[in-house]
């Protein structure tokens, strides 16, 4: 799969790096050139400007604070119109842990509205770390990663792009349950801040049950 990765944080880094090993072909933009360029390197991929990215991509990762997701966003334009698109990120603001975004809405959706894309919400709730993971095993249970979405061709690039990380794909609905999954991550985020173990904090879901 040629995967898109839009960021160049901590989230791009340790899911592409995953994806990378699996097989994956990637390309990478970010805020900053230089750590675009030196993720492209790591992976074995190419980094490049939005517009090539998204040309590239067959699925596209988002992978930005929300501070930067509308500047994002513009830049984005409609280049991934049709295009599965997986959003891995949370509308928290970490003084009091509460949403961003409007009553309602969600990211997710607002990804969507904005870019035209086949928008899947997954890989939220847990911290990079633990996406770093080979694989993300806990008590012996694989690590369950929900996600949803409205399209079933993103749906399904998403969940085997989970079974790549050695996860396990959990479907949650279509994306209207976007909003429960980033309400869910607020509470992960204040556990983080915390001091809790990321590695040990969202170890709650067994499939099986």
């Amino acid at each position: 799969m040629r995967i898109g990765i839009f960021g160049a944080g901590a989230m791009a880094d340790a899911l592409g790096t995953r994806w990378a090993a699996a097989g994956h072909e990637l390309m990478v933009t970010g805020r900053t050139p230089a750590k675009a360029r030196a993720l492209a390197g790591k992976w074995g991929g190419r980094a490049g400007q939005a517009g090539e990215v998204a040309e590239f991509a067959d699925v596209a990762l988002i992978a930005v604070l929300y501070q930067g997701m509308p500047a994002m966003l513009d830049t984005i334009g409609t280049a991934l119109s049709g295009k599965p698109i997986v959003d891995c990120n949370n509308p928290v603001e970490v003084e009091h842990f509460t949403m961003t975004t409007a009553p309602g809405t969600s990211l997710a959706m607002e990804i969507a509205r904005a870019t035209g894309g086949h928008v899947v919400k997954a890989f939220n709730l847990c911290h990079a770390l633990v996406w770093q993971m080979e694989p993300p095993l806990f008590d012996g249970r694989r690590l369950v990663v929900p996600y949803c979405g409205d399209d079933a061709g993103a749906l399904e690039a998403t969940r085997l792009l989970i079974g790549d990380l050695g996860a396990e794909p959990l479907p949650a609905g279509d994306l209207r349950h976007a909003l429960h999954l980033e309400a869910m991550a607020a509470i992960v985020i204040s556990l983080l801040f915390g001091g809790r173990d990321p590695y040990t904090i969202f170890n709650l879901v067994d499939a099986g049950s």
